[in-house]
């Protein structure tokens, strides 16, 4: 009897034994999928998902916010060179840069699909909250899952940063959606709302971030300080566009802002590039020569990387050609040599002649325009059997729509290289940046103080040469008087003007300064008069007289459909958002006057 029970028993147990094993099998999960129970385990599950948020942000039509450029056939007007075509700063005429001109004029209207840099890219929000609902299952140190989690929150705070900069009230969205969570039909979040979450963001990551990864930095994966620049950047955005829009809070955001700016400058590893060649440093540290890269460069914080048989683009070539050139007013801005502004210094020679623009000026304007005696340095071209400049309408060469061809990031090789072969890196954060960031911020704060000059805009000016900016001696410039701001904020936000040409700032800060009326200013070029027109042969470009000079000079758009640009206050500050995404959630409403 006890041996019948035993093999009964014997007999159950191998049956609960086999159906367990049975239930195991069956619920034992494919070895070549991946699912949320599999993955998000180890540090390096939350490394390789982490990879895939900057796969996303290369593409800067889709998150424009790691600009550098878009590779190969989208290098032609995607990137942070082409920002400023937004802006009175340069005067594009290419029908591939018709839509910066649009919006530049004011003759944009409300798009039917996501404009340019503008409503999309919702899908990187989602890609970064599966993970940030996700990380922290990993079974590793807190302290670790911190590091991935930061830089999660880093692009998503930079991320909303930009749309709100554009839009106003944004869809916060802080963790994953299904296809039928209330969150796709609902209104959209406040605009103080949201950036108090994009706020908690950059300072997680500040916080979080390593301040090296260890991964060489060439350009490797965004650490601490890019954090802290993007945070500067953000807040005084913010800060500045409560300012003069108004809104609450205003001290805060400039109070972040150069907090954050402030511990990259002193506690940052890196510098002002400079060798000791005020004549061309400022253009040699953008400008690498072709093959070689940023790695190594004391300023530069983060960079685009292109490589052969990677990632290649066309940029340079695309650029010389289509960016129309420097404007007649982004020429005007920069200093004499005695750090006054031309319409007060005794040294400045006028514009009766091309070169003598360039005399007595910011050794940065020559480093930045191309002047006739420097087309061998640069070996603009690549040939010397066309002088410079050329204007629109002269045969040969590269002509330029102001005249005022730009030289800054131009690089000889990448300019005559075959379709889509070149490597031209692209800079996306530097500390020039962040210096002006501190600088601006402070002196909306009202309290800037002479050290905080010399430890900032001091240090680029040092570089060119150029005299330092005192608090007891600061220019008053008639030109800006009626702008309703100090001498001092005006000087600063020269000195951002002249220093981040063409680096994609210039429309946003004429945004947030509430100065959109610049933009109704015409974009001109250089002086065109009798001898212009005696000196540049077959050139062809519409003219106009300066109402303040009397002059004439030329006139980019006359007659075109960007002729006599206008800038409507109640509506331009702002982006319309698209009919396609009001069609499918009506509740996120038109931006005022768009509807």
């Amino acid at each position: 009897m006890k041996k019948a029970i035993i093999k009964v028993g014997v007999f159950l147990f191998a049956a609960l034994l086999l159906n367990s094993c049975k239930r195991d099998f069956l619920e034992r999960y494919p070895l070549d999928q991946i699912s949320n129970v599999t993955f998000w385990h180890t540090e390096n599950d939350l490394m390789i998902y982490n990879n895939g948020l900057y796969n996303m942000a290369r593409n800067s039509q889709n998150v424009p916010i790691l600009l550098g450029c878009d590779d190969g056939f989208e290098s032609n007007w995607c990137g942070s060179w082409y920002l400023d075509q937004y802006s009175d700063n340069i005067a594009p005429t290419h029908s591939r840069e018709a839509f910066y001109a649009r919006t530049r004029s004011g003759k944009h209207a409300v798009p039917s699909s996501p404009q340019e840099y503008g409503w999309i890219g919702w899908d990187f929000v989602r890609s970064i909250n599966v993970g940030l609902d996700h990380y922290f299952t990993a079974d590793i140190p807190v302290e670790t899952i911190n590091k991935y989690a930061a830089e999660a929150r880093l692009f998503r705070g930079w991320f909303y940063g930009d749309k709100v900069s554009k839009f106003g009230d944004v869809p916060w969205v802080g963790h994953e959606l299904n296809v039928d969570s209330d969150e796709l039909f609902a209104a959209r979040t406040s605009r103080e709302q949201a950036m108090d979450s994009v706020l908690a963001d950059l300072t997680f990551a500040c916080e979080n971030l390593p301040a090296d990864w260890g991964d060489g930095n060439a350009p490797g994966r965004l650490n601490r300080w890019v954090a802290l620049l993007v945070k500067s950047r953000i807040c005084l955005f913010e800060g500045t566009w409560r300012k003069y829009h108004g809104g609450s809070d205003v001290e805060k955001w400039l109070q972040e802002a150069a907090d954050a700016a402030e511990d990259l400058i002193d506690n940052g590893p890196y510098r002002v590039f400079s060798t000791g060649d005020p004549m061309h440093d400022y253009n040699s540290y953008q400008r690498p020569a072709y093959g070689t890269d940023f790695t190594g460069n004391s300023e530069i914080i983060y960079w685009r990387k292109f490589q052969t048989g990677v990632l290649t683009n066309h940029l340079i070539n695309y650029w010389k050609g289509y960016n129309g050139g420097a404007t007649k007013s982004m020429v005007e801005d920069y200093l004499c040599t005695d750090g006054k502004p031309i319409s007060i210094s005794p040294l400045y020679k006028g514009d009766a002649k091309y070169e003598d623009v360039f005399e007595n000026r910011d050794p940065r304007l020559r480093q930045t325009i191309l002047y006739p005696d420097d087309q061998a340095y640069y070996n603009y071209e690549r040939s010397l059997a066309y002088s410079y400049p050329r204007v629109t309408g002269m045969a040969g060469g590269n002509v330029s729509t102001t005249g005022y061809s730009i030289i800054k990031t131009y690089e000889s090789v990448a300019a005559g290289n075959a379709y889509n072969i070149s490597t031209t890196p692209v800079i996306v954060l530097r500390l020039g940046e962040g210096l002006l960031n501190f600088a601006e911020a402070k002196a909306e704060l009202g309290t800037i103080t002479q050290a905080d000059l010399d430890k900032s805009i001091n240090k680029l000016r040092d570089r060119v040469a150029m005299p330092h900016m005192e608090l007891g001696d600061i220019p008053v410039d008639p030109r800006y008087t009626n702008d309703g701001v100090s001498p001092l904020i005006v000087e600063i936000r020269r000195e951002r003007r002249v220093e981040l040409f063409m680096e994609g700032f210039r429309y946003d800060d004429l945004r947030r300064w509430k100065q959109g009326k610049r933009l109704e200013i015409k974009s001109m070029g250089i002086l065109w008069d009798a001898a212009a027109i005696a000196r540049y042969p077959g050139a062809t470009p519409k003219s106009s007289v300066d109402p303040v000079s009397g002059k004439t000079y030329i006139d980019v758009y006359k007659d075109s459909d960007w002729d006599n640009p206008v800038f409507d206050e109640g509506k331009h500050y702002l982006w319309p958002l698209p009919l396609s995404a009001l069609s499918q959630n009506p509740e996120l409403g038109q931006n005022p006057g768009w509807e």
